[in-house]
């Protein structure tokens, strides 16, 4: 599946280039500019965003608006940092993104969803899809450039909402889901345990995706098997699915003991180098 890396070769990697390029956009340390939209019933919404460095920034210009998973409520700071979730895949690959030359806008649950349950059954409503849309267009003013979504395990849902609603300049230029989850639970106290991607419109979306699981991901509610599944109801402009291998397992852990953690596959834990730098070349039109 492309390039291999040992594990060894991709920590040694991953830390030589947070050694070079910290997540700070200036000597202050924070992790990127705050920036606060109007959001859905008169709340409001905030965003991190970190530019591009170095040479591979210019003429790009491609932002990618990251949707981690869980409540999706990662408690910003006024320096930008995720007080919440930051270990989450999409997080931890930051700076290997900016690196490459790819801009990130971190988003923040809105200002009535800030809890430990979060974003709960509202990621497949039509308000968060117009709250991201908000974000997208906030962010291409600013850049004028190309805005792409991404969604980590439940933040595959938001993403995808975000994708088949959206229209115009609120719109993603295209769609990358990592640990899309797949399988929902029509059982569960909770009601929007049963929401999957395929709770959303998933045929209107037209623009590149990419959807991207591990081999080994023994979450429950993300199967690398069922991958196929969603672009065959999307009608992408460019489509690709990728099975990831390899990776650790936590040890002392059974392999067929189901887990949605960190350090697990369903996170691509000491794979950053690689997802990010597969998802730099499908943004630039290439092949994962």
């Amino acid at each position: 599946m492309g390039r291999t890396y040992s594990k060894l070769m991709h920590c040694l990697i991953f830390l030589a280039l947070v050694a070079v390029q910290p997540d700070a956009v200036s000597a202050s340390n924070s992790c990127g500019e705050v920036v606060t939209v109007a959001a859905h019933a008169g709340t409001t919404m905030q965003y991190a965003y970190a530019p591009a460095v170095g040479a591979a920034a210019s003429p790009a210009r491609t932002t990618l608006v990251m949707l981690v998973g869980g409540g999706g409520y990662i408690n910003l700071d006024e320096k930008g940092c995720p007080q919440l979730l930051s270990r989450n895949s999409l997080i931890r690959m930051s700076p290997l993104l900016r690196d490459a030359g790819i801009a990130i806008a971190l988003v923040d649950a809105p200002s009535d969803l800030r809890s430990d349950e979060g974003l709960g059954g509202f990621r497949v409503a039509s308000e968060h899809a117009n709250d991201l849309g908000a974000v997208i267009a906030d962010v291409r003013a600013r850049t004028h450039g190309a805005v792409w979504i991404a969604g980590h395990s439940r933040g595959t849902i938001s993403a995808a909402n975000a994708a088949g609603r959206l229209t115009g300049l609120s719109a993603p230029d295209g769609l990358v889901l990592m640990s899309a989850i797949t399988v929902g639970d029509v059982k569960a106290r909770k009601f929007w345990v049963a929401h999957t991607v395929f709770s959303v419109d998933l045929e209107a979306i037209k623009s590149p995706v990419l959807v991207i699981g591990h081999v080994a991901d023994s979450c429950v509610r993300s199967p690398a098997g069922l991958m196929n599944n969603i672009i065959a109801k999307t009608h992408g402009s460019r489509e690709q699915v990728v099975a990831v291998t390899g990776g650790p397992i936590s040890p002392g852990r059974s392999p067929d003991v189901a887990t949605c953690e960190p350090r697990e596959p369903h996170d691509f834990v000491d794979q950053e180098v690689e997802v990010a730098a597969g998802i730099v070349r499908f943004i630039r039109g290439g092949s994962y």
